[in-house]
């Protein structure tokens, strides 16, 4: 029993983490603002969306399977940290960093090899409900810039985001039309919105206000 205790603890405490962890993506864009959200709060925001959702369209997915997704997704980055695209490691070199960090944050539960399953099932992106959970995942973030671009402490001419307009991938974007940060992020994630629900919900946050919706 007090293996056990010790054991849970020593998770909670790991994963728990997350709760100071600010997402780097707003960093890399020279966000403006006192207070910016956690990879624990981004968590959440991809929960309440994926609830959201299933709650006003037919999907047909598992949403307690998908919400264990999304609850274990970022558990990596309690050792690697939020890595960005603008980082140095290549897709496949995060790929066997974030594994690596999964397998030892993981270890000490009883139920670790049903929770590494269930994350490289996200991570590969093959079954209805990996998809629905990653579609979730980059709408809340996407969702999340367009938050930040209304309150105006994200701004794409900001002359500290100069030399991240020379990338080649958001000079791309911007070629095709992007005008804000968050058409950025919006237009960089539209490929991976292979369900109708989920474009359309995209178009609409890139085209409406959002911060007048809350009541």
């Amino acid at each position: 029993m007090k293996q056990k205790i010790e054991s849970l603890l020593q998770f909670y405490l790991l994963a728990t983490e997350l709760k100071n962890k600010i997402r780097n993506g707003w960093r890399v864009w020279n966000i403006d603002r006192e207070r910016v959200e956690s990879v624990a709060e981004h968590i959440y925001g991809t929960c309440i969306l994926a609830i959201s959702i299933d709650s006003q369209f037919e999907l047909d997915v598992n949403l307690d399977k998908v919400v264990m997704m999304l609850v274990l997704h970022e558990i990596e980055e309690i050792r690697i940290g939020d890595l960005t695209p603008f980082d140095k490691q290549t897709k496949e070199e995060r790929r066997v960093l974030g594994k690596q960090a999964v397998e030892d944050v993981l270890s000490v539960l009883d139920k670790k090899v049903e929770y590494v399953e269930l994350i490289e099932e996200f991570e590969e992106r093959k079954t209805k409900e990996s998809l629905f959970a990653k579609m979730c995942d980059k709408l809340e973030a996407d969702i999340q810039s367009k938050i930040y671009c209304e309150e105006g402490c994200m701004d794409i001419q900001k002359a500290e985001n100069q030399y991240l307009l020379k990338d080649s991938r958001i000079q791309k974007l911007l070629e095709e039309g992007a005008k804000s940060i968050s058409d950025l992020f919006i237009e960089n994630d539209r490929p991976i919105f292979t369900e109708k629900v989920f474009e359309n919900i995209a178009d609409y946050v890139k085209e409406n206000e959002l911060l007048h919706l809350k009541k």
